[in-house]
């Protein structure tokens, strides 16, 4: 490999949209955004390294099956979902590279052997790389959501970006489950208009904006848990230096929700 990749932050869409056609209308403009991801890399990936708010542990750990097997985290949805399979094969060794780089850091990290694939993951990934022929591994995030520890994960795993490893964190600009529909609408596009606007800062003060995320318009209204926001920390600190631009916007989705994809570098 011979380019640096880009990191991504996406917003992952409702449980298995992919699977549900009425859901997957719903989200069209999403699903355009997240097939256009791999023609924007400067070439294919040696894997994909997410980071999925939908995967929380103490210590950081990072995905080591050959094999990983599937995590059906929803509720509610129609029989055939939970029999869902996105076949990707793990990458083992570059799970080694990551856990090294990580535990660098001082963090506790761990290999885990059998955590699966959970919908944060395999949703936009059979929109991204349907063919489910992409090495995918994640990494967790950690349960106390400490916004420093997790840019601090992402500045250790940077090197991999030069080693051919798409790194993309996967949740949600909104997420509050208490608070969609119209209802939505006004805290979602404020916090996201507050988010888009930090990330088009220098470096220095977007880190310090993004850092002090829960002063922002709204925060807690669209996130009172911050798991879907988490993710952002991490593809942020693998690209900290590099612009921000935002490959997807949209007004309405889930009712009246605001939501964004942002890519660095």
């Amino acid at each position: 490999m011979s380019s640096r990749m880009p990191t991504y932050f996406i917003s992952h869409g409702g449980g298995p949209w992919p699977w549900i056609p009425q859901m997957r209308a719903g989200f069209a403009a999403l699903e355009q955004a997240l097939a256009r991801m791999p023609e924007e890399l400067p070439e294919r990936p040696k894997a994909v390294l997410m980071v999925s708010g939908h995967w929380e542990t103490e210590a950081v750990s990072v995905m080591h099956a050959a094999r990983p097997p599937m995590v059906y985290d929803y509720h509610g949805f129609p029989p055939h979902t939970y029999e869902i399979t996105y076949p990707a094969p793990g990458a083992p060794a570059l799970a080694e590279r990551a856990a090294a780089l990580i535990e660098g850091t001082g963090l506790p990290v761990r290999l885990d052997e059998t955590q699966g694939y959970d919908h944060g993951t395999f949703a936009p990934m059979e929109i991204m790389y349907p063919q489910a022929d992409m090495p995918l591994f994640q990494v967790s995030i950690r349960k106390n959501y400490d916004p420093a520890q997790h840019v601090e994960i992402g500045r250790a795993l940077a090197p991999m970006r030069d080693e051919g490893v798409l790194i993309v964190g996967s949740g949600l600009s909104y997420h509050n489950l208490r608070l969609f529909g119209p209802q939505a609408k006004a805290p979602s596009m404020a916090f996201d208009a507050w988010l888009s606007d930090a990330l088009a800062l220098p470096p220095a003060e977007r880190l310090a904006a993004l850092l002090g995320w829960e002063s922002a318009p709204s925060a807690r209204l669209c996130h009172p848990q911050e798991d879907h926001l988490v993710p952002l920390f991490t593809a942020l600190g693998a690209a900290e230096s590099e612009p921000a631009s935002r490959p997807y916007h949209e007004d309405g989705i889930m009712g009246g929700v605001t939501a964004s994809n942002f890519r660095f570098g």
